[in-house]
């Protein structure tokens, strides 16, 4: 095999991002990225006292041994040639099947299971249509699903393990296994993970709710999912937890879900408004990528008006929306805050007041002396106009 080949069927995870090549001796830095003790060592020694990937300013030049990643490919190593391009098929397909019966046999043991886990993983990061196909003519995802959702006795470091093999899968396979989750047993512990899982567990459930919407196959899961109260109820929790990672997770499944306009009351009634509400108004701290996203779900629920008075009697919404307006650095944040605006102050006299007093009309005016786009600044234009007509309307009326 030449070079190039070599180059192409290395994980990406496994070479150091300073040399690109294959991790020998990987270390991990007080920032968390993972560099090959040569290369690292060459970029301090040169004067370098920030991290290669983040540019953050090294506190700590210690080096911790990232055992685990050099545990993974000291056994990508081990596979050998027997999975490169050109050899023979049939001991793939051999291998792969030895994985497969290795997790299903009851007479495994928990170690063994978890690495052949890792093994599944492995191969499942390389680029190899061949093997993709092998792991969907072997129903991988459905054999990993069962295992996952089958038991609620299943060890955490194994359910975590598994799902981030079945998210690897679902890109490359058919989605109709995921049609497992409708049945009752599974979706007890699919909530029952998801009330009591690790983070990361969260993290991984809230990506397999986002993928139940991307197919016709998968609608009803997608339904199912999204009219359970109790789930909707934990997500919403996990919105507004302080770990970013899980909660960023966690509203892209509430989106996702909102995409089906069957779940929208149900999402209403589990409180999504209230969980957007806290997670854009945390934005300044964290998550600004994704406060657009969130304020897009939002304007998707206002089509109901238990929405539209969930948003208006929370203590925070409306003010919420009023310092999203003018955002220089944000033009899609200061449409949607101006587009919900107008749907909720055209609507309740009680969001025009609390709207003018959180400052909406210095803001709308700052935004419209911005750069920011035309359909950005008509928005801002109608809304203007709206709170002065409802004021002046209200005016006479007194």
């Amino acid at each position: 095999m030449n070079e190039a080949q070599t180059e192409i069927t290395i994980p990406h995870l496994f070479r150091c991002p300073i040399s690109l090549d294959l991790l020998e001796d990987p270390v991990t830095l007080c920032t968390g990225q993972t560099y090959d003790r040569s290369s690292i060592q060459k970029w301090i020694s040169a004067g370098n006292f920030t991290c290669p990937v983040t540019m953050q300013k090294l506190h700590d030049l210690s080096f911790v041994p990232n055992h685990t990643l050099r545990h993974l490919i000291h056994q990508w190593l081990q596979l050998g040639s027997q999975f490169h391009p050109g050899n023979n098929n049939s001991a793939t397909i051999d291998y792969l099947a030895s994985l497969k019966h290795t997790l299903e046999s009851h007479e495994t043991s928990l170690e063994n299971k978890l690495e052949a886990l890792e093994k599944i993983s492995v191969l499942s990061d390389e680029y190899c249509s061949f093997r993709k196909s092998c792991f969907q003519q072997l129903s991988f995802l459905s054999l990993l699903l069962e295992l996952v959702f089958g038991s609620s006795e299943n060890h955490m470091e194994f359910v975590e393990l598994a799902l981030s093999c079945i998210l690897k899968l679902l890109p490359i396979v058919n989605l109709e296994p995921l049609n497992i989750i409708k049945d009752e047993s599974k979706l007890e512990i699919f909530m029952l993970l998801f009330e009591k899982g690790t983070s990361s567990i969260k993290t991984s459930l809230c990506v397999l709710i986002d993928y139940s919407t991307t197919s016709s196959q998968t609608e009803e899961v997608c339904h199912v999912l999204g009219n359970s109260q109790k789930l909707v109820h934990e997500i919403v929790q996990v919105v507004n937890q302080n770990c970013s990672e899980v909660s960023k997770a966690a509203i892209k499944a509430l989106s996702a879900l909102c995409s089906l306009q069957s779940n929208r009351e149900s999402l209403v009634r589990a409180g999504a408004i209230d969980g957007i509400i806290t997670y854009i108004s945390e934005c300044e701290t964290r998550h600004k990528n994704l406060a657009p996203l969130g304020m897009a779900t939002m304007k998707k629920l206002l089509v109901l008006d238990s929405a539209k008075e969930a948003l208006v009697n929370n203590p925070k919404g409306v003010e919420s929306l009023v310092k999203m307006v003018f955002k220089v650095c944000n033009q899609e944040c200061s449409e949607s805050a101006v587009g919900i605006l107008s749907i909720v102050c055209c609507d309740f006299g009680s969001a025009r007041e609390e709207a003018i007093g959180a400052g909406v009309l210095t803001q709308l005016l700052f935004l419209l002396q911005s750069q920011c786009g035309t359909k950005t600044k008509t928005k801002a234009r109608l809304l203007l106009k709206l709170l002065r007509s409802k004021w002046s309307e209200e005016s006479m009326q007194m």
